[in-house]
């Protein structure tokens, strides 16, 4: 318990909710707001036709890389490593710290609006342990921001100089109106994309042409947070679990 009363959130327990999940379209929309970024993925990936094994592989180097064992992690790495081989500008310090970012961003977004700001210590210890997710992609430990107010700095310095191109527009298309999904997904893709417009930047979310739906993304919160919350922490986490636990571990082209 923290100085109050607050049951403390260590990174492990930050990066293994389910929830997080909810902000798999944000970061990608996110990351394609680098032109050099959108170009790669609209000539390398396959949203279109495999939407959910891309989520799944997407989960999974997250999962690896932060939560995983050790062999786990270089696994994950040179998974990627191997992926962007031949792909311009896909090993570019500045695109990988990007990349990296939005991750972070969007994760530590969607645990405040599912469950509050973490206090001072807990989200310290989540911004040094999600340093691994830009070391993993080849970001010498120098350059990720050394605290969360330099990190506040580099986040406004670099959305600043993001643009939506014609090649983000098209993935974002098929990233958030799938041709292939399962029939539930079918159903939930519109509170997806709601939710989904209220997470990004209102910046980035003007250039996409995406609308905000607040009334809509509000109605679906106040039903969500009770229930998710009122969960046992280890069924929260057990997709992050069986993730890492399936033979073989499925890792993402970041």
């Amino acid at each position: 318990m923290g100085a109050h009363g607050r049951t403390r959130t260590s990174p492990e327990d930050f990066a293994a909710e389910s929830a997080l999940v909810l902000g798999g379209a944000c970061a990608i929309l996110l990351q394609l707001a680098d032109p050099v970024v959108a170009h790669a993925v609209a000539a390398h990936s396959a949203f279109r036709t495999r939407p959910v094994e891309r989520l799944r592989a997407t989960l999974g180097y997250a999962y690896g890389v932060v939560l995983g064992r050790p062999e786990q992690a270089a696994r994950a790495a040179a998974h990627v490593e191997r992926a962007h081989e031949g792909i311009p500008g896909a090993n570019d310090l500045e695109r990988q710290l990007w990349v990296a970012a939005t991750l972070y961003w969007t994760a530590a977004r969607v645990h405040r609006v599912v469950f509050g700001a973490l206090d001072e210590h807990d989200a310290d210890a989540v911004y040094r342990t999600y340093a691994v997710l830009g070391t993993a992609l080849r970001v010498p430990p120098h350059a990720w921001p050394p605290d969360r107010r330099a990190f506040g700095r580099y986040w406004r310095r670099a959305l600043a100089t993001t643009e939506v191109t014609d090649d983000a527009r098209a993935v974002a298309r098929d990233l958030l109106h799938p041709a292939a999904v399962p029939w539930w997904g079918r159903a939930a893709m519109p509170l997806a994309r709601a939710l989904t417009a209220a997470l990004l930047p209102p910046p980035v979310r003007a250039a996409y042409g995406l609308r905000a739906h607040p009334r809509r993304v509000a109605a679906a919160l106040a039903l969500l947070r009770p229930v998710y919350r009122a969960l046992p922490r280890r069924v929260r986490q057990l997709p992050a679990r069986r993730l890492l636990a399936s033979r073989p571990t499925p890792f993402a082209e970041v």
